[in-house]
């Protein structure tokens, strides 16, 4: 059982699991400190746990994300949840910024190796990492006793044996770091978790600590540098407020993600933005998964939605300018939502952030027009990007450089991928805008019903005809039904017992002189409402007497 040496409380349940599990599991001589902040310069970071073991001094975040989690590049996208920074890379700058803080402290703890490690506690969690770059530095909770115990961890040039610098360790830390007495709190937002991040923004979901239960939220925290001089400042300002300025002016839609709000700390040391926290995955999940998992047409749901979010953004005047599939949202539901504004060109203003794009632009999703000069992002730079996107998706690979050289598209229609192909063409002003991509592929895939056909009709076919005729019509189609006047049958020229008129049977029945008369109108298209030459039952009689020879 391994000795708990100090700390402060824990933030989740996760964290509980990985102290108790090494409490209970590790051996007796391994030595632990949790929930510790430690100073760097003028700022701090936190620490969830450090372990000093035989061999070694390991620093260890504790991450309760479940399910695949795959790693490209510097991010990590796990299923159910936004993208988030790669935790591996902030621990281990904090693994050397402690090592910096133990050797100003004692001059003889260099030799000591500080290693770190990601614990994932979720029982399902599961890493892919295509690299490698990652995977070395992190485990799950059933081996982290083994994965601490690995003295070939140790590095070259590293004692491999701690105990006799376990005395001076344990005082370089006590007389530097600080238990940690709460979880972290940014205004009325707790911390729940901590998800990753870099030198410049961390990223935690977080509750509102004056409302038990609420949902949570996910919180950026940028880092800025308060005692910088007044333009090198308000240059890191400035983008730092980027994102924040640019969702402001987008009104709320079902396809943009929407920012809450956005606060500075008392110093200005650090901004917070606050955001909708998605519960959904990115886009680059579906990019890598067998094409079987989504649908076509749930695939084209997809860019739909994106095409959406894309036009309702462009209608307000901003311009996204790293679009890529990190940065479109599939929520749980299978919508589409865009995010990752940090970058995004809110209107025209006097100043730009176009200079840091370089640093984050995915080249694959870059327009051509601004591969060596990003300052030129427009609309439809935006558009080729979800054109690229759109492709991938659909095909499951990306894009040949010349659209011409396109291959056949599989099951996607052969209007949609020729709406990408334009979407993705090389000249800005053959691009369609946002909103026309969205009504074309609308059109696509619901198209309007055939108008019905309308009959050729010649004059004389308006005419009624007698009622001898073979092709003679219905009277009830060409006489208006009138109180009192007898209905005339469909089958016209069988008799008169066919027409419809009572047979004489004497004194029983009235005159047929006594009978209603029609009004003297015949509506038709051919005497456009005119009155008519004679009253309608004047007509008919004459009609009965030229079939039949007889009076009626």
């Amino acid at each position: 059982m391994a000795q708990i040496v100090g700390g402060g409380s824990p933030v989740n349940d996760a964290e509980r699991r990985v102290i108790a599990h090494l409490r209970d599991n590790a051996p007796d001589d391994w030595l632990l400190l949790h929930n510790i902040e430690v100073p760097r310069g003028d700022d701090t970071f936190e620490v969830d746990v450090i372990v000093l073991t035989g061999h070694s001094l390991c620093v260890i975040d504790v991450k309760g994300t479940r399910g695949r989690i795959e790693v490209a590049g510097t991010r990590w996208f796990p299923q159910r949840r936004e993208a988030f920074g790669s935790p591996v890379a902030k621990l281990r700058g904090n693994g050397r910024a402690l090592k910096g803080l133990l050797t100003q402290e004692r001059r003889e703890l260099d030799r000591v190796y500080v290693d770190s490690l990601v614990v994932l506690t979720g029982t399902d969690a599961e890493l892919v990492d295509p690299a490698g770059r990652d995977s070395r530095h992190v485990t799950g909770l059933a081996g982290l006793i083994g994965t601490l115990g690995d003295v070939s961890r140790v590095r070259r040039g590293h004692t491999t044996d701690t105990a006799p610098y376990g005395t001076a360790i344990i005082e370089a830390l006590n007389g530097s770091v600080r238990r940690s007495t709460a979880p972290p709190r940014f205004g009325s937002w707790e911390v729940e978790e901590q998800l990753g991040g870099d030198n410049r923004v961390t990223e935690y979901r977080a509750i509102n600590a004056t409302v038990p239960g609420s949902e949570t939220v996910l919180l950026r925290v940028y880092r800025a540098d308060p005692l910088a001089e007044e333009e090198p400042r308000a240059a890191e300002r400035r983008l730092i407020t980027n994102a924040y300025q640019a969702l402001t002016r987008i009104p709320p839609h079902p396809c943009v993600v929407r920012a809450r709000d956005f606060f500075a700390i008392d110093d200005e040391s650090r901004f917070v933005l606050v955001l909708d926290d998605v519960h959904g995955q990115a886009l680059h999940l579906h990019l890598t998964a067998p094409m079987s998992t989504l649908s076509t047409a749930a695939r084209l749901d997809v860019v739909e939605d994106m095409l959406l979010g894309l036009a309702h953004v462009h209608a307000n005047n901003v311009i996204h300018r790293a679009l890529s599939p990190a940065c479109v949202l599939v929520t749980e539901e299978g919508r589409a939502m865009l995010t990752g504004f940090d970058y995004a060109k809110p209107g025209p203003r006097a100043h730009t952030v176009a200079s840091e794009l370089p640093n984050v632009l995915d080249t694959h999703y870059a327009a051509p027009e601004c591969q060596a000069m990003p300052e030129r992002m427009t609309a439809a730079s935006d558009v080729y990007a979800a054109g690229v996107i759109a492709f991938q998706l659909l095909t499951g690979r990306l894009p040949p450089i010349t659209p011409d050289a396109e291959p056949a598209s599989g099951e996607a229609p052969v209007e949609v991928m020729d709406l990408l192909r334009r979407m993705r063409d090389h000249a800005t002003s053959k691009r369609p805008g946002a909103a026309e991509a969205l009504a074309d592929l609308r059109r696509i895939r619901r198209p309007r019903p055939p108008e019905p056909a309308v009959p050729d009709l010649r004059p004389q076919d308006l005419r009624p005809r007698h009622l001898g005729h073979p092709e003679a019509p219905a009277l009830r189609e060409v006489v208006p039904e009138f109180p009192g006047v007898p209905e005339v049958p469909a089958a016209a020229g069988a008799g008169v017992a066919d027409t419809g008129w009572p047979e004489e049977r004497g004194a029983e029945h009235h005159s047929r002189d006594a009978r209603p008369q029609a009004p003297a109108r015949y509506e038709d298209e051919h005497h456009g409402g005119l009155p008519a030459p004679e009253p309608l039952l004047d007509r008919l009689r004459t009609r009965f007497r030229r079939i039949t020879g007889k009076q009626p």
